[in-house]
């Protein structure tokens, strides 16, 4: 595809060495700009390279002048003859680094300031709120415009995939009613029917449900989605995700799809990094906290977590008596070859299990000397034997190091899962090549929230239960308004499902409930009154009982993946102009002050915070 206009016949990484002796106009940023005397050499830069100009004063002295004015960022034309480099100054670390442009005419097409950061280093180390703040110089630099692109590609893939697989895209509005998606709506007040808002979509949940009641049958979008929840690596107020649902499927049917195009989309996008297993491996929920202590596991490296309560009991040691007493674990992990880490390593492992939640952290080292001599925190109190004993248990041989957690079940699983990853990371054990992709499934229905009295979807409150749990989605006392934490609901798995790419959930979908008798079972059992049910859910209930199909899907984070492919810790990093930890907007000084006569339009009026 061509991509010259009338400022330029190529773009500045085109040219190869046989376009030698062509006439060509360039356009774009002076990268570098080197003055020789008689000779001045631009480095001329656009999204899609950089090509080398030499300007001659003896033979273009026109040129040559104008090129004397230009700086570090300065927008040119340049026209004139393409040319081999002389022998030995080709740049082979370019693509158009065996040609030069011979300048003849230069063009100035808009002066710049400096710079307030260099874009011509990759290198260079730049403050991130001097990045946010002048985000559209930071988009000019090689990296960023290769993660713009890279994430450009990412979404031809899926559309590609999907349009092939026979979904239709349907753009779903922004403007909705408030619903309970697991976090704060993001409001938008309405200036026709005053004291009543809009919310903008967490998901389009409800949405694609009723595409699939109205017969779309296979629906997709590339989906902005808004939630007003603290900030970090993998999250923004605003994002991106891939948002399809599928009728007459199963939670099998809904799975093969997402891995079938996991696979073609990886493998399009980023087909020099391999795909560690295919099948992905599936586990389910209890698996995966017994095994990994997350419910996102990182399967690059083992350190599995081993349980050591029959090792351990009747030790004669405190914690580890008075733990299982309580009915809590004893877990561990082995971490291979680590008995030779330094103290002040160990000291950084008890302050990370205690920054994740543990009370403690025990510590067993096995020398390498194959005389099975150990080191410990518990050596007094249980002797060598025992320790010895208990290492053995864990699964570590000499030189190993296992690391032990004594807590209530699910606290020991999720510490021990958190210090996993930071050993795992910490030793290089996470190959950064791998794309180690994974499903979990079947996980709890609801969990208890003790405060309001009420079951809580772990997912959404769409989730349909496992169809043998089904008779569990009731209340002890027969009165479905009146839950309490001994229902037989709390045993009901649901048919939900999380893909996980190294540790990062990527997405999580469902089988749905589609008829309404059971959906408001549900919903009684999650605290609300019929009357409720109605207010905030009534458009779904009532299309349910106008045949509505089985149905399930996912979303997938788009920034996620993006950022995962890239390799970068932060979604930020892939995403043009996002925001700050605060949710600010450093660049347009959003959000800002609304205007005294907005708010009176919308009759709001702004409220000091208290204090």
């Amino acid at each position: 595809m061509s991509l010259s206009t009338s400022y330029r016949t190529h773009t500045c990484g085109e040219l190869r060495a046989a376009d030698a002796g062509a006439e060509a106009a360039l356009a774009g940023w002076v990268h570098r700009r080197r003055d020789q005397g008689g000779l001045i050499f631009l480095d001329l830069r656009d999204r899609h390279g950089i090509t080398q100009v030499v300007i001659d004063e003896a033979s273009a002295p026109e040129a040559h002048t104008a090129a004397e004015e230009l700086r570090t960022e300065f927008v040119v034309q340049v026209r004139g003859r393409v040319e081999r480099r002389p022998a030995g100054t080709e740049n082979l670390k370019l693509p158009t680094g065996e040609i030069e442009l011979r300048g003849r005419a230069v063009r100035l097409l808009a002066e710049a300031r400096t710079p307030p950061f260099y874009i011509n280093e990759p290198d260079a180390v730049i403050e991130e709120a001097l990045r946010l703040r002048y985000r559209y110089l930071d988009l000019r630099r090689e990296e960023m415009q290769r993660r713009l692109a890279m994430r450009a590609a990412l979404v031809t893939a899926i559309r590609a995939f999907h349009d092939a697989s026979g979904f239709v895209e349907v753009e779903t509005p922004i403007l909705i009613k408030s619903t309970p998606e697991g976090a704060r709506d993001f409001i938008v007040p309405s200036r026709f029917q005053p004291g009543s808002v809009y919310a903008l979509p967490q998901s389009p949940q409800q949405l694609k449900q009723l595409l699939m009641v109205a017969g779309t049958d296979r629906y997709y979008q590339i989906a902005r989605c808004f939630r007003d929840e603290d900030l970090r690596g993998d999250r923004q107020p605003e994002f991106t995700q891939l948002d399809l649902e599928m009728s007459f499927v199963a939670e099998d049917d809904v799975m093969a799809f997402v891995e079938a195009m996991v696979i073609d989309v990886s493998r399009k996008v980023a087909p020099e990094r391999p795909i560690a297993l295919i099948p992905f491996p599936r586990f389910t929920y209890e698996v995966a906290l017994e095994r990994f202590g997350s419910d996102k596991p990182d399967l690059r490296f083992g350190l599995e977590l081993v349980d050591l309560g029959s090792a351990v009991a009747g030790a004669g040691y405190r914690v580890f008596d008075s733990t299982l007493a309580a009915g809590g674990r004893v877990m561990g992990i082995v971490v291979p070859g680590g008995a030779g880490i330094s103290r002040s390593q160990l000291e950084e492992y008890e302050t990370a299990a205690r920054r994740f939640g543990a009370k403690g952290l025990i510590w067993i080292a096995i020398e390498p000397d194959g005389r099975g001599r150990v080191r410990s925190t518990i050596f007094k109190a249980v002797g060598e034997e025992r320790t010895e004993a208990i290492a053995v248990a864990a699964g570590a041989g000499p030189g190993d190091l296992v690391l032990v957690v004594a807590d209530a079940n699910i606290t020991c699983q999720e510490i021990l899962g958190k210090l996993r990853v930071e050993a795992g990371r910490g030793l290089g054990l996470a190959d950064p090549d791998l794309l180690s992709y994974c499903w979990v499934h079947r996980f709890p229905m609801y969990h208890w929230d003790g405060e309001n009295g009420r079951w809580d979807a772990t997912h959404n409150p769409f989730s349909a239960p496992v169809p043998a749990d089904e008779p569990l989605l009731a209340t002890l006392s027969g009165d479905p308004t009146q839950p309490s934490p001994e229902d037989p609901a709390g045993r009901a798995r649901a048919q939900q499902y999380d893909i996980t790419l190294n540790g990062w959930e990527l997405g999580g979908g469902s089988v749905r409930i589609h008829r309404r008798e059971l959906l408001e079972r549900s919903f009684a059992l999650m605290g609300h009154s019929y009357e409720g049910m109605r207010e905030r859910f009534g458009g779904i209930l009532e299309a349910f009982e106008y045949g509505a199909p089985p149905h399930g899907g996912i979303a997938l984070g788009i920034d996620r993946w993006a950022a995962l492919f890239a390799r970068v810790e932060n979604i930020r990093e892939v995403m043009a102009f996002p925001k700050t930890q605060s949710g600010s907007d450093l660049m347009l000084g959003a959000p800002s002050p609304a205007e005294p006569h907005q708010l009176e339009e919308l009759g709001l009026r702004s409220v000091p915070p208290e204090g």
